[in-house]
C-alpha cells in the first residue's frame, strides 16, 4: 500500500504541480491585479460565503461515499443512482438557505446576482467531487487525478484568452472570472459523469425514500464535520468585508496573501484525497496504518516548513512580485498566514485518519471547538488589527485543531511516540531557520537565496533521515 500511495501521489503531484500554480498565480492572480483589490475583495467574501453552507448539497455524502466504496466497491451501481437523486434535493435547500443568509448580511441586488452564479458553481463542484470519491473508492487513482485538473485547465483557457488577448476591448470583469468557472465546471462534470456510468452500468435514476433516509443517517456525522471545518476555512473573509468601513478592499488584501496559502494547502488536500480510501481499505483488513502515516506525514512537512520559514523570510518580495498595489499590507501577514500551513497538512493526514476510522464524534468536537474560537477571535481582533487580526486567528486556530488531532489519532491507534523522529524535526526547524536567515543576508537576488536555501534545507531534511533516500527513489 505504502507504493501504491507514493506512485499515484507522484502522479496527482505531478500533474496538480503543472496547472494549478499557473492558475493561481498565472490567472488568479492576474484577475485581482486588473480587476483592483476592492472589486476582487467583493469577489472573495462572496466566493468564501457560497462555502459556508456547502454541506447542504453534499451532507457528508462524499466523504462516507469515499470510505464506503473503498471498502465495498460492490455497492457502487446500486447507491448511485439513488444518491444523484438526493444530491438533487440538496442543491434546492443549499439554494435556498444560502440565499437566506445573504439577504440576512444585507446582500444588494448586484451582489446577490453574482452570488447566485458562484452558488450554481458550488453545484457543479459538489457534484464533481462526488463522482471523483467513487474513483477513489474504485482505486482508479490516475483518472480521478486526469479529473482533478480539467476544470482549471479549461479555465485557464478561457481565461488566459480574455486576459491577454484583444477578443474583448473592454476592461475584464470579474463576471467574466465567474462565467468561465461556471463553463469549465459544466464540462468537467459531464465528463466525470459519463467516465462513472462507463464503469458502472448505470442507465436511470431511482426514487428510494428508505435509501435517501439510510444514507442521509449514515453521513450526518461527516456533515458536521466539514461544515465546522468550512466555517473555520472560509469565515474570514466574509468577516472582514462585514465587519469595517473598508471591508472589500481589507478583503482583497488580505486574499492577496491568503493565495499562497490556498496554494500551498492544495498539496495537503491532494495528500487526504489519496490517503482516506487507502486507510479505509487497510482498517477494513485490520493492517498496520503507522507506517504509512509516518511516511506520509514526512512527505508533506518538509514542504510545509520550507514554504513557511521561505514566505516570511521573503515576504515583501514575495508580495512586491505578484501584485500591483497593497504589496507591503499584504506582505506583513504572509509569514503569519503561511506558518498556519503546518497545523493544516497535519490536520489533512490524522484528520484523514480518524475520519476513515470513523472516529467522527472525537473529529467533530474538535472542529466545533475550533470554529467557535475561529469566530470569537475574529470578532476581538478584526475590528483592532483588521487582516492582521484574521491572520492571527487564522494561525491559532488551525494549531490548536492539529495538535488535538495528533493527540487522539496517536491514542485510538496506539501510535508509538517516535521520540527520535521528533527530535531531527526540531532540528531541522532549527537548521532551516538558520539557513534561511543566512539567505537573506547574502548580497544576491532574492530569489536566487530562495532556491539555495530551500536546496539546502531539503539536504538537511534528507541527512537526517525525515524523509528516508529510500521514499524519494520509490518517488521517483
Amino acid at each position: 500500500m505504502k507504493k501504491k500511495f507514493v506512485t499515484n501521489l507522484a502522479f496527482l503531484l505531478g500533474l496538480n504541480l503543472l496547472i494549478k500554480p499557473f492558475w493561481i498565480f498565472g490567472i488568479d492572480r492576474s484577475v485581482q491585479n486588473a480587476i483592483g483589490a476592492e472589486d476582487y475583495g467583493m469577489y472573495a467574501a462572496l466566493f468564501n460565503f457560497s462555502f459556508l453552507f456547502n454541506i447542504l448539497l453534499d451532507f457528508g455524502i462524499t466523504n462516507f461515499n469515499n470510505r464506503n466504496i473503498s471498502q465495498n466497491q460492490q455497492l457502487l451501481g446500486k447507491h448511485l443512482s439513488g444518491i444523484i437523486v438526493i444530491r438533487i434535493l440538496l442543491a434546492g435547500i443549499f439554494f435556498m438557505i444560502s440565499s437566506l443568509f445573504g439577504w440576512m448580511l444585507g446582500y444588494r441586488m448586484p451582489e446577490f446576482r453574482l452570488l447566485f452564479v458562484m452558488l450554481f458553481n458550488q453545484v457543479l463542484i459538489s457534484f464533481i467531487l462526488y463522482l471523483r470519491s467513487n474513483l477513489a473508492g474504485l482505486q482508479m487513482f490516475k483518472t480521478d487525478s486526469v479529473i482533478s485538473v480539467m476544470d482549471r485547465t479549461i479555465m485557464i483557457i478561457i481565461c488566459g484568452i480574455l486576459l491577454w488577448s484583444n477578443i474583448a476591448d473592454v476592461q475584464f470583469r470579474i463576471e467574466w472570472f465567474v462565467w468561465s468557472q461556471t463553463l469549465a465546471y459544466l464540462v468537467t462534470t459531464i465528463f466525470s459523469l459519463l467516465v462513472l456510468l462507463r464503469k458502472t452500468g448505470f442507465r436511470s435514476l431511482s426514487w428510494n425514500w428508505p435509501f435517501f433516509i439510510m444514507i442521509l443517517k449514515k453521513s450526518y456525522p461527516y456533515a458536521i464535520l466539514i461544515l465546522l471545518m468550512t466555517f473555520s476555512y472560509r469565515i474570514d473573509a466574509v468577516m472582514l468585508e462585514r465587519l469595517l468601513p473598508d471591508g472589500a478592499l481589507q478583503a482583497g488584501i488580505y486574499a492577496q496573501a491568503y493565495r499562497l496559502l490556498d496554494a500551498t494547502t492544495m498539496i495537503a488536500y491532494l495528500f487526504a484525497g489519496l490517503l482516506l480510501p487507502m486507510y479505509s481499505r487497510m482498517l477494513k483488513l485490520k493492517e498496520n496504518v503507522e507506517e504509512l502515516t509516518r511516511l506520509s506525514f514526512s512527505l508533506i512537512i518538509v514542504p510545509a516548513i520550507l514554504a513557511t520559514v521561505g514566505a516570511f523570510t521573503f515576504s515583501s518580495d514575495i508580495m512586491h512580485l505578484l501584485y500591483h498595489a497593497h504589496a507591503s499590507e499584504s506582505a506583513s501577514i504572509l509569514g503569519v498566514l503561511m506558518a498556519s500551513f503546518i497545523a493544516m497538512s497535519s490536520s489533512y493526514i490524522f484528520g484523514t485518519l480518524l475520519t476513515a476510522g470513523g472516529n467522527l464524534k472525537a473529529l467533530n468536537y474538535t472542529a466545533l471547538g475550533g470554529m467557535l474560537l475561529n469566530i470569537t477571535l475574529n470578532l476581538i481582533l478584526i475590528p483592532k488589527y483588521k487582516i492582521t487580526g484574521a491572520a492571527a486567528s487564522c494561525l491559532v486556530t488551525q494549531g490548536l485543531t492539529a495538535i488535538t488531532q495528533v493527540f487522539i489519532a496517536r491514542r485510538t491507534f496506539r501510535f508509538h511516540t517516535n521520540w527520535s523522529f521528533i527530535i531531527r524535526l526540531l532540528i531541522f526547524l532549527i537548521l532551516v531557520l538558520l539557513i534561511f536567515s543566512l539567505a537573506d543576508q547574502i548580497a544576491m537576488m532574492w530569489i536566487w537565496s530562495l532556491i539555495m536555501a530551500s536546496g539546502l534545507a531539503l539536504l538537511a531534511a534528507f541527512l537526517l533521515r525525515i524523509i528516508k533516500w529510500r521514499d524519494l527513489t520509490s518517488l521517483i
